[in-house]
């Protein structure tokens, strides 16, 4: 049995691998987005995300949840027949939900269709149901190295996958669009990109793998190992699950109450493909928090087993105002700059005071996810998960209430309404959980302080820029050139007002990833001080 440091050392070593290729997928899952709505415009858009929520729900169930679950029960296997015997039973009640799942999606894609209110979607649900038959080999293969404490094979496989399906969609979307096939086609497209990228995912691991299912095995509970896998993906995915099942609850509400209030097919599927631009930005926005979920909480797991010293308090409230810190900033940031980076991205401002709403909702989910994932540390799932559920049933009656008067906005304003439901949830129920002191007064002060001079630098920036710097240049070219330095100028003053005020200690930016320059930074700025 290896020694307790030598686990820990190993343990970092792997949360620090899997960091950086969540870092790498997410900027992915992002970013193509954005070629891919230039491709397809704003109804292709809309075709593509009315069916996404389906796929991306067994991506991140697959990837993140039933892999965590199969690597729980095997590290606490106590022989090596008892692995073997547990990896066969989990892949076989995989293998029975996948086909499950398979059969229902294909028989019933034309109800489902009919329910989100276009029928021609059926041929993409098709396509994106075979994601489905590859769930059980990835995640039983992934849970099995993560469980193992070998996490580059993991890290591969999920870049690896990311990558492949990213190529495939744009690459595959500019054939068809070329081709002068229909836009359903290519959201069809798309959705075998995703099916063949987590197929290669599972090819890029099975490389890695000798006799993963070969073997003696002994006998055990089956029950409690299909209930263990059951439970556990459920309760640690459900926070990444929940921006998915919010984008769900649009696929079936948003398109249905836009032409029950008399909108033309055409223009409410524009218009829902416009709202759909938030949903990159957002993404984009909460890498932050979710890096944090990923790099600080085994930290505070390790500190927390700890019996000397402060045990696991310090590392709570960092992840707390570094979360709610970047969360805001960001949220505030892009909101001031929205109607440039809307043109910058996506080639017209089209509804930019609805994303503009939307944007808030990185703020909500940047606290949401580092919160769910100290409490799932602390043992603690099923508040935070029913808190989930609370919120996303406060998301579709919002909906219900606000697009038919507000249209999009409605969707955009009801999205920050469930999230906050969920965020203050958590955060009240945390407090009685851990009743740790999150954050002082003078945090929320100086972080109003920045906000104001933030806004205070941005605002005549983008009217100086707009109309007088950049104004010779063309639309799309101005807009960007405004967007980037008005991002850079107030990332600049928010960050010099945050250092100045030492909110954060130097020692504490050291224990963020790409924390080190920053903290140097900071030395200097308050060396008189000191």
């Amino acid at each position: 049995m290896a020694t307790t440091d030598w686990n820990m050392k190993t343990f970092m070593k792997g949360a620090s691998i899997l960091t950086i290729s969540a870092i790498i997928v997410k900027l992915l899952a992002a970013v193509y987005r954005i070629p891919f709505q230039n491709l397809v415009g704003d109804k292709g858009f809309y075709i593509y995300q009315q069916v996404y929520p389906f796929i991306g729900i067994f991506i991140v169930w697959t990837s993140y949840g039933f892999a965590v679950a199969v690597s729980k029960l095997l590290a606490g296997s106590a022989s090596e027949g008892e692995s073997k015997s547990v990896k066969r039973i989990a892949f076989m009640y995989l293998t029975g939900l996948s086909v499950s799942f398979f059969i229902l999606l294909m028989a019933f894609a034309p109800n489902i269709a009919n329910a989100m209110g276009d029928p021609e979607l059926v041929s993409l649900l098709r396509a994106g149901a075979y994601i489905v038959l590859v769930m059980p080999m990835l995640a039983v293969l992934k849970g099995s190295f993560q469980s193992e404490g070998r996490m580059t094979p993991v890290a591969v496989s999920n870049v690896g996958e990311q990558a492949i399906r990213v190529a495939i969609i744009l690459i595959g979307t500019w054939i068809v669009i070329r081709a002068g096939a229909s836009l359903y086609k290519a959201g069809e497209m798309a959705m075998w990109g995703a099916v063949i990228g987590q197929a290669s995912g599972v090819v890029i691991l099975a490389l890695y793998t000798r006799n993963a299912f070969k073997g003696p095995t002994v006998r055990i509970d089956t029950w409690r190992v299909v209930k263990e896998l059951t439970v556990v993906s459920l309760s640690v995915s459900a926070s990444s699950l929940i921006l998915l099942l919010f984008q769900m609850a649009d696929s079936f509400t948003v398109y249905n109450i836009l032409l029950s209030e008399g909108f033309v097919s055409d223009t409410a599927m524009e218009m829902k493909g416009v709202y759909d631009r938030g949903q990159p930005l957002v993404q984009m926005g909460i890498l932050i928090a979710s890096t944090l979920a990923l790099a600080i909480v085994p930290l505070i797991a390790h500190h927390a087993a700890k019996k000397e010293g402060r045990g696991a308090e310090p590392f709570i409230s960092l992840t707390y105002r570094t979360a709610f810190l970047f969360g805001w900033a960001a949220a505030v940031g892009l909101a001031l700059v929205l109607p440039y980076v809307n043109e910058m991205l996506f080639e017209t401002r089209d509804g930019s005071v609805t994303l503009i709403i939307f944007s808030f909702q990185i703020f909500w989910l940047s606290l949401i996810l580092p919160l769910t994932a100290m409490l799932q540390g602390a043992g603690k799932v099923k508040i935070p998960t029913l808190l989930l559920v609370v919120g996303l049933v406060v998301k579709i009656i919002a909906n219900q209430l606000l697009v038919p008067h507000l249209d999009v906005t409605g969707a955009a304003i009801a999205g920050n309404i469930g999230f906050a439901v969920i965020a203050c949830g958590l955060l009240v129920y945390f407090k009685k959980v851990l009743p740790v002191k999150l954050a002082p007064a003078r945090f929320y002060g100086w972080l109003l302080v920045a906000t104001g001079g933030m806004i205070a630098v941005i605002i005549p920036w983008l009217l100086l820029a707009d109309q007088v710097l950049f104004a010779q240049l063309s639309s799309r070219i101005g807009a960007t050139v405004s967007a980037l330095t008005a991002v850079v100028l107030g990332a600049g003053v928010f960050l010099l007002i945050i250092m100045k005020s030492r909110i954060m200690a130097e020692k504490e930016w050291y224990l963020l990833p790409f924390g080190k320059r920053l903290a140097r930074v900071q030395l200097l700025l308050t060396k008189n001080r000191r």
